[in-house]
């Protein structure tokens, strides 16, 4: 089946789209920046990248940190991350909506996986 993706590049050069979505997701379900980074076979480094330009885009963070001690830091979501996590796939559920007839007259004209 297709998926529809979705990418917004905003006014103010900043990019949202469906590889930041999915690591605010998994900040939110590890609680943590390293760990989400982790789960989606990426480096501390670039997770945190990606997630500090997150927070730079909007008037407020969507994700916050704590210092970490023995057993290092913590990360989790803000309201306005969650509510960012929520408009996003329910604006990428009402565009597969609206596409599915235009999307299942292209499928049934793909040609078949290994031709």
């Amino acid at each position: 089946m297709t998926q529809i993706s979705l990418k917004f590049d905003f006014a103010n050069g900043g990019r949202l789209g469906p590889g930041k979505v999915d690591l605010l997701e998994k900040v939110g379900e590890h609680g943590s920046i390293a760990a989400a980074g982790r789960a989606m076979g990426m480096s501390y480094r670039r997770a945190w990248l990606l997630i500090d330009a997150l927070n730079h885009m909007f008037v407020e963070p969507a994700v916050v940190t704590q210092m970490g001690g023995r057993g290092g830091g913590a990360a989790s979501l803000t309201p306005f991350g969650e509510t960012l996590v929520r408009r996003y796939r329910a604006l990428q559920a009402k565009t597969a909506r609206a596409a599915a007839e235009d999307l299942a007259a292209l499928e049934a004209v793909l040609r078949p996986a290994g031709d």
